[in-house]
Order: C-alpha cells, then sequence, then structure tokens
C-alpha cells in the first residue's frame, strides 16, 4: 500500500517465548498471590472460573490429559458463498475426580482445539465417588447408573 510505511512485515511471531500470566479477575489474583490453597476451595464457595491459568495453578504440568471428542466442519451461506468453520469438543480430566467439557467453534481446527483445551479446563468439575457393587476400600466409582 502507499503511505503505510515497511511495518513489521516477516519478523515472525516470536514462538518459544512463555508469556507471565497477569490475573484480569479477583479470583485470579487470590490464587496466583497463593491465598486459595486448592481447587477445592474454589468449587466449596461455588465461585466461577474464568481464566483457564487458574487451573493451571493447581495442576502440575503433564497431569490434565486432553482428550478431542469430535471436530466437525459447520457452514454458514454468507452473501459470497458458503463459509467454513470447525467446531471441536474437548473433554479435560486429572484421571482423579475432575473433569471438564468444553467446546469451540474456529476458522482452523488448531485454533478451534486450543480454544476447546481453555473451555474444557474452565468447566472443570469434580466428580463425586461412591460405590457400585462392593463396598471395599475407598470410594471408587459412580455412585448411580450414567
Amino acid at each position: 500500500g502507499k503511505g503505510k510505511g515497511k511495518g513489521k512485515k516477516g519478523k515472525g511471531k516470536g514462538k518459544g517465548e512463555e508469556k507471565e500470566w497477569v490475573p484480569v479477575t479477583k479470583l485470579g489474583r487470590l490464587v496466583k498471590d497463593g491465598k486459595i490453597g486448592s481447587i477445592e476451595d474454589i468449587y466449596l464457595h461455588s465461585l466461577p472460573i474464568k481464566e483457564f491459568q487458574i487451573i493451571d495453578q493447581f495442576f502440575q504440568p503433564g497431569s490434565l490429559k486432553d482428550e478431542v471428542m469430535k471436530i466437525h466442519p459447520v457452514q454458514k451461506m454468507s452473501a459470497a458463498g458458503q463459509t467454513n468453520r470447525f467446531v471441536c469438543y474437548v473433554l479435560v480430566g486429572d484421571m482423579n475426580g475432575h473433569i471438564g467439557l468444553g467446546s469451540k467453534c474456529a476458522r482452523e481446527v488448531a485454533t478451534a482445539i486450543r480454544g476447546g483445551i481453555m473451555a474444557a479446563k474452565m468447566s472443570l468439575i469434580p466428580v463425586r465417588r461412591g460405590y457400585w457393587g462392593n463396598k471395599i476400600g475407598q470410594p471408587h466409582t459412580m455412585p448411580m447408573k450414567v
């Protein structure tokens, strides 16, 4: 274009460095300062989790497993033709009583998966355990039919 200068074309996105998390919500600030000890305290007071980094603070890297359940394309008719987007459903859990389901729609599959993981982390809930069959040891199964 004319008169727009050279700008930062072709410099790359600066991949590699990890950004420091700056909390936005009051809950995020409390978690980052270490005032809240465990995620159970958040569930006890029914506080909404608005930032996925709150979950990352409580779980060690690698302890949360994510699994993409389904990716399917959706289309919308516009004046210029059809616009394609992808819906992605992701499950996140720690295999120890916490599970979350998230969905995200985006133009690219990778963006949809990344957004789905963030949404699933923010919707993480505790699973109540009980007994099914025999009552030996600690509660180990779901206490009802699924």
